[in-house]
């Protein structure tokens, strides 16, 4: 009898530590919305997580959503970069921490696959090949009778992607005549660089120059350069915020006006968000001078972008600001535009 009961203990001794064993292995997901999942992470593919639970069954979680992750088993981890790390994860913010000593943390958001130690890989997505988008815009305003005015804007853009590097090249010009006389006149033209070194962080370099005669101003240029962070940072839908350094220089024609040069901060924000099939753009900078943080200009841009029946056409309904603390003699210190563009963008 003691023997059975021997036996009897052993065999629940073995089963509790079984079960000890499958829980203490057990990997953990956390979801924006509260939610903890318990089960055993399968793979990170196509931004989609697999979690193979025994109460649900397998779990499929946006990678968009994961707040935490943790594993118990050692995990292989390939990052945008290609670079392959294995060891269990640890991830409680927004950086994903393999274990080991030479590991190196990555973005959540930067990991391309992830499949179980000695599995093998799943199909990553698509890689964005390098391209080249174009677009140019015109926009046409007229009136008669007690008013007579006639505008023209033409918009010009030239987008270089990569799966890490945007470069982009970029040329406005408005001009409008009221009752004979020019009540528009400006040109501005830049390019903007941005790398995303480390998943999130990115750092910049910009450039913009140009006219605009109706402020008087005959030459200005603003370049800047340093730091970005992705909020937001998915396919469809990206925030990036940019803080950095600028050097500003505005000529004026009146020799009354005081010309304009000096070091600042470079600020800015970059929004985009395809909502299918329309866009949602907002472009946003600001540049104070260290000297004196009252002498700045901000720049505003938004607009919302719609598919006609083309698809390389796109109608875009928005308004911009351009602000200017300083400005010149007998000029205002803010230009709000209203506009409706046709814009044709080809590859």
């Amino acid at each position: 009898m003691s023997k059975t009961n021997s036996m009897f203990r052993c065999a629940c001794s073995l089963l509790a530590t079984a079960t000890l064993l499958s829980v203490s292995r057990a990997d953990t997901v956390e979801t924006r919305d509260g939610a903890r999942l318990i089960g055993t992470l399968v793979s990170i593919s196509g931004g989609k997580v697999l979690l193979k639970t025994s109460y649900a069954g397998d779990l499929t979680i946006k990678q968009s959503e994961v707040t935490a992750l943790i594993t118990d088993q050692p995990v292989s981890l390939r990052s945008e970069d290609g670079a392959v790390q294995t060891g269990s994860l640890s991830m409680t913010g927004p950086l994903v921490r393999p274990s080991g000593a030479a590991a190196r943390p990555v973005a959540g958001a930067g990991i391309r696959t992830a499949w179980l130690a000695g599995a093998r890989e799943p199909a990553p997505p698509a890689v964005q090949k390098p391209h080249w988008t174009y677009e140019a815009g015109l926009d046409l305003t007229g009136r008669t009778g007690n008013k007579e005015q006639f505008g023209t804007a033409l918009r010009g853009r030239a987008t270089y992607k990569t799966p890490r590097n945007t470069l982009q090249y970029y040329a406005n010009y408005d001009r409008e005549v009221t009752n004979g006389a020019k009540s528009a006149d400006q040109l501005k033209a830049g390019t903007d660089y941005q790398d995303n070194f480390s998943g999130l962080l990115s750092w910049y370099a910009r450039t913009e120059g140009g006219f605009d005669k109706i402020k008087d101003l005959r030459l200005y240029d603003v370049t800047g350069t340093g730091l970005g962070y992705d909020f937001i940072h998915q396919p469809t839908h990206t925030l990036t915020t940019r803080a950095g350094f600028s050097l500003r220089y505005e000529k004026h024609g009146d020799p009354q006006t005081a010309d304009n040069s000096g070091t600042g901060l470079d600020l800015g924000v970059n929004h985009e968000w395809q909502l299918a099939p329309a866009k949602l753009v907002n472009r946003l900078t600001l540049v104070p001078g260290f000297n004196d943080l009252g002498n700045f200009r901000f720049t505003h841009e938004t607009f919302y972008e719609l598919p006609l029946a083309a698809p390389s056409w796109k109608l875009r309904v928005g308004l911009s600001h351009d602000y200017n603390s300083r400005p010149g003699s007998g000029t205002e210190r803010l230009d709000t535009s209203y506009f409706t563009r046709l814009v044709l963008t080809w590859e």
